[in-house]
């Protein structure tokens, strides 16, 4: 399966398509001329696929590498001068490639140290967990943390190509399955109420998998369409953010050390609708289907916290702008919008998140 983000000069080819790991350097070759790659990856990752991968480039390309440890964590500020230094001591020129080779967390820094270094060097996703594959490896979107919040240092910066291999899932832990189908789950509710009734009946991972390429490349395509109307996210493609304002601060109140980012969607998404029903702003009954949904795929829908908690970090929301906080809503199942409010539409929120 293969479409095109189209962006005038920016434009990108999407491929999705079993075992197309293998077989990365057919890809890359219609894409990259030059001579140098250096792959980033994590500690979970490369020992899996990073032999393979570099195997099939070496036959045309000079290939390095740089690993981190695996999570969050290394998703920080401090960890760009190591990588940094590894790109000089290698040699990477302005006319050489990135590959980010791992999950969200991998694709966001890679693709910030690409935009960054020698002013933009250019790079591919090739992302291996299921949140990456259907949301965070397409759109150009890359960031690392500080330690006042998550994505606060970042860049719009489109990759060249992105290569999407399903069967690189089988080796996933459970956990990061589950993490990724808070993104697919988020989809079906933002824009297609077709895909989130298929979530629902499947009931699991395993029963989603006869169609994996196909529910891959429907939650691609949404976000193709949304990122064409809107590279730089201050319009339609804030859509994308449902869940997200509630889940950027769990994740940051737990220091991202206790819900994964899928699970924080999650919870947001499910919390979110539920004070949008008490406020008339959501179709009665959406809630009770998108935890029902949840729970079917081992998600939570609370974290245990106090509104209250949570409220210091929604002030520091990139979507906090000038005091109105553009908060995403569904009007039901399939069919979302932005909601513009402040930080008021929580305060007065009832019961624990």
């Amino acid at each position: 399966m293969e479409m095109t983000v189209n962006l005038g000069e920016k434009s990108y080819p999407i491929y999705i398509q079993n075992g197309i790991l293998k077989e990365a350097k057919s890809y890359i070759e219609k894409k990259y001329t030059g001579k140098r790659i250096m792959i980033i990856s994590d500690d979970n990752v490369y020992p899996i696929y990073g032999d393979a991968l570099t195997g099939n480039l070496s036959e045309r390309y000079e290939c390095s590498h740089y690993v981190v440890p695996h999570g969050e964590l290394s998703k920080d500020f401090q960890m760009l001068p190591g990588i940094y230094s590894a790109m000089l001591e290698a040699g990477i020129t302005r006319s050489d490639l990135v590959i980010a080779l791992g999950g969200g967390v991998i694709g966001d820094l890679a693709g910030f140290a690409a935009s960054s270094y020698l002013r933009g060097i250019p790079f591919v996703q090739i992302p291996t967990s299921l949140l990456a594959q259907v949301d965070s490896s397409v759109g150009g979107k890359v960031a690392v943390d500080l330690p006042q919040g998550k994505n606060l240092v970042g860049a719009f910066y489109q990759p060249k190509l992105v290569l999407i291999d399903p069967t690189v899932l089988d080796t996933l832990p459970e956990k990061f399955i589950n993490d990724g189908m808070g993104e697919v789950i988020k989809y079906g509710c933002i824009f297609d109420q077709e895909l989130f009734e298929t979530l629902a009946d499947a009931g699991s991972f395993e029963g989603l998998k006869s169609r994996l390429e196909e529910i891959i490349y429907k939650c691609v395509d949404c976000k193709r369409i949304v990122v064409e109307e809107d590279q730089f996210d201050f319009g339609s493609r804030m859509l994308l953010n449902f869940g997200h304002t509630l889940a950027h601060t769990i994740e940051q109140h737990f220091h991202y050390e206790r819900e994964s980012h899928g699970e924080a969607v999650a919870i947001g998404m499910y919390q979110i609708s539920r004070i949008a029903e008490m406020k008339g702003l959501t179709k009665e009954g959406t809630a009770k289907k998108i935890k029902e949904v949840l729970e079917r795929y081992q998600l939570p829908y609370s974290c245990g916290l106090s509104m209250n908690v949570l409220l210091g970090a929604i002030h520091l929301d990139k979507k906090n702008l000038d005091g109105h906080l553009n908060v995403v809503l569904l009007r039901e199942i399939g069919e979302s919008y932005v909601y513009q409010t402040d930080t008021s539409f929580f305060a007065d929120a009832e019961g624990e998140v």
